[in-house]
């Protein structure tokens, strides 16, 4: 992996782990930091690891845009760095391996953002989740994206708008990360989803992530119009054909993927 100034990147066995590294800024995503995020999953999309960790060194997961960037910033020069931003939001969707969230501490805005944009995530007890933007002078309009489609509209609303904090367990009831455990627990929580995420044919779950994207939030007719074209096309990989051939012999699948 490569060398890295905000950002820590560490390989063990499939995983790889991207640990934000601005511990004294609270992760804050300032314009290197983006482009540091990006190139690590772009980096991570061309290996053959099954699943990636995204973790935040110090006391935050993140607290969001830096504003120290923001501020000196002229409109191109925020639309910029937004864009940025955004890319690195789809890439994570978009790379092959499966991404899940180590949330401890706050994750506020654009860090929340990053959340929401994950596969899954898993949270640490005392973790906190927020848009603060509603309640300050810059409202949390490409933060609210992602989460719009993971908590729903009217509880999108409430943390839009108020900008207060939802603790752990309101995140979990709303279905923003999918798991909340002790503290002393997180590693462990996170190891075990991921594992239970990442079994199987590796190029099968690639595909299947991608279309999972591709047909959420499309009409049921668009979505299943993909949905069928794509199952039927990855019923001819080898993946499929062994894995049913080994339900049919009654035998574990052997995957070379």
């Amino acid at each position: 992996m490569g060398e890295y100034e905000h950002i820590l990147v560490k390989r063990e066995g499939d995983t790889v782990t991207i640990t934000m590294n601005r511990a004294s800024r609270r992760n804050s995503l300032s314009a290197d930091h983006l482009a540091e995020l990006l190139a690590a999953f772009r980096e991570t999309a061309e290996s053959d690891a099954t699943g990636i960790v995204l973790a935040g060194a110090g006391p935050v997961f993140s607290a969001g845009h830096d504003f120290g960037d923001v501020a000196v910033r002229d409109l191109a020069g925020v639309r910029e760095l937004l864009q940025l931003c955004t890319e690195l939001m789809r890439t994570v969707e978009s790379v092959p391996q499966v991404v899940i969230a180590r949330v401890h501490g706050l994750a506020t805005a654009a860090g929340c953002q990053l959340v929401a944009s994950c596969d899954l995530a898993v949270a640490a007890e005392s973790a906190g989740f927020a848009l603060p933007g509603g309640k300050g002078g810059w409202f949390c309009h490409t933060p609210a994206v992602p989460v719009a489609r993971a908590v729903g509209r009217k509880r999108l609303m409430e943390l839009a708008l108020t900008g207060d904090v939802i603790d752990a367990a309101t995140a979990l009831d709303w279905g923003l990360v999918n798991r909340v455990v002790p503290d002393t627990e997180l590693d462990e929580g996170v190891a075990e989803l991921l594992a239970r995420a990442t079994r199987g044919s590796r190029t099968s779950k690639a595909l299947g992530k991608q279309t999972l994207y591709a047909q959420l939030d499309r009409p049921e007719v668009d979505a299943y119009t993909i949905a069928v074209e794509v199952m039927a096309a990855a019923s001819q990989t080898p993946a499929a054909r062994e894995g049913m051939a080994a339900f049919l012999e009654k035998r574990k699948p052997d995957w070379t993927d």
